[in-house]
C-alpha cells in the first residue's frame, strides 16, 4: 500500500515499478478474473475472456515479472473455496514460462497445469524445464513444454496435441486459459514465431474437450504481449474460437 501511494520504487527484485494506484490497479484485475470465473460456475456463461488478466509470475508472498497479484491463482483458490470446484485444469500459451502458477501448486495433485513456452535458457523467468512435471502426490500432474527460441507454428502444433491430451486425461472440471500474445512473432521482448491461429487452436479445442466434459467451462485470461497489433489479432482470434465453440 506504501508504494502505491507514493508512486516509486519496486515491487520486486527491479522487474515490477510501483506507481500511484498500483494497488487498486491490480486489485481491478484480480475482481474482474473472479467476476468472470463466477459468471461460468454459476451458469451465467459459458465462457468467457478477461484480456487485462492472467498474471502469471506473481508468486503468493510477492510481486514479479510485471505481476502484482497473480489472478490465475487466485481464480484457482477462489473456485476451490467458494464453489466447491477442486480439478482446475491451467494451459499457458505465453512465450514466458507461467512460474507464479508452477511453484504456487507445484505440488498439488488437483491442479492440472500444461504449459508451452520458450526455453528458460533464452527468456524470462528461465524455469519450466521439461523435467518439472510436479512433486510428490502432484508428480506428473504438470506438464512443461519448452520451445527454442524462434520456433513458430510447425513447433507449436506439434507439442500441442501433448498438451491437449494432458490434460485431457485428467478430466478437469474447470479450465483457465492464459492466452498471452507474447508468443505471436514480432513481440519485442520474446523470440517465438507463433501466428494467431496458435492461440485459435488452443481455444478452440479447449472449448470442445470442456464441452465433451459436460461443463463447457472455460476462462480466458489476456497475459502478456507487447505489439499492439499482435494482442489485437490474437486476442480477437482467441473470442472468436470461445463464441464459436
Amino acid at each position: 500500500m506504501e508504494r502505491s501511494q507514493c508512486g516509486s520504487g519496486w515491487l520486486d527484485e527491479g522487474d515490477t515499478p510501483a506507481f500511484r494506484g498500483v494497488f487498486e490497479a491490480a486489485a481491478c484485475v484480480v475482481g474482474s478474473s473472479l467476476v468472470a470465473a463466477r459468471w461460468i460456475v454459476s451458469g451465467q456463461r459459458r465462457r468467457a475472456f478477461v484480456p487485462i488478466g492472467g498474471l502469471h509470475h506473481a508468486a503468493r508472498a510477492h510481486a514479479a515479472g510485471f505481476c502484482v497479484f497473480n489472478d490465475c491463482g487466485v481464480v484457482v483458490e477462489y473456485l476451490r473455496r467458494r464453489c466447491a470446484v477442486r480439478r482446475i485444469a491451467y494451459i499457458d500459451v505465453d512465450a514466458h514460462h507461467g512460474d507464479g502458477v508452477y511453484y504456487a501448486f507445484e505440488e498439488d495433485p488437483e491442479l492440472i497445469f500444461a504449459d508451452v513456452h520458450e526455453s528458460g535458457q533464452s527468456l524470462y523467468p528461465g524455469t519450466g524445464a521439461a523435467r518439472d512435471t510436479g512433486r510428490g502426490a502432484a508428480e506428473g500432474t504438470k506438464l512443461n513444454v519448452p520451445l527454442l527460441a524462434g520456433a513458430g507454428d510447425e513447433e507449436f502444433h506439434a507439442a500441442w496435441p501433448r498438451l491437449l491430451a494432458h490434460v485431457q486425461r485428467f478430466e478437469p472440471e474447470f479450465f483457465v486459459l492464459q492466452c498471452g500474445a507474447d508468443s505471436i512473432a514480432g513481440d519485442p521482448i520474446a523470440h517465438l514465431q507463433f501466428s494467431s491461429a496458435c492461440h485459435a487452436r488452443a481455444a478452440q479445442e479447449l472449448c470442445r474437450l470442456a464441452d465433451r466434459l459436460g461443463h463447457g467451462r472455460v476462462l480466458a485470461l489476456g497475459g502478456g504481449g507487447y505489439d499492439r497489433g499482435n494482442l489485437a489479432r490474437t486476442w480477437s482470434a482467441v473470442v472468436e474460437s470461445l463464441l464459436a465453440a
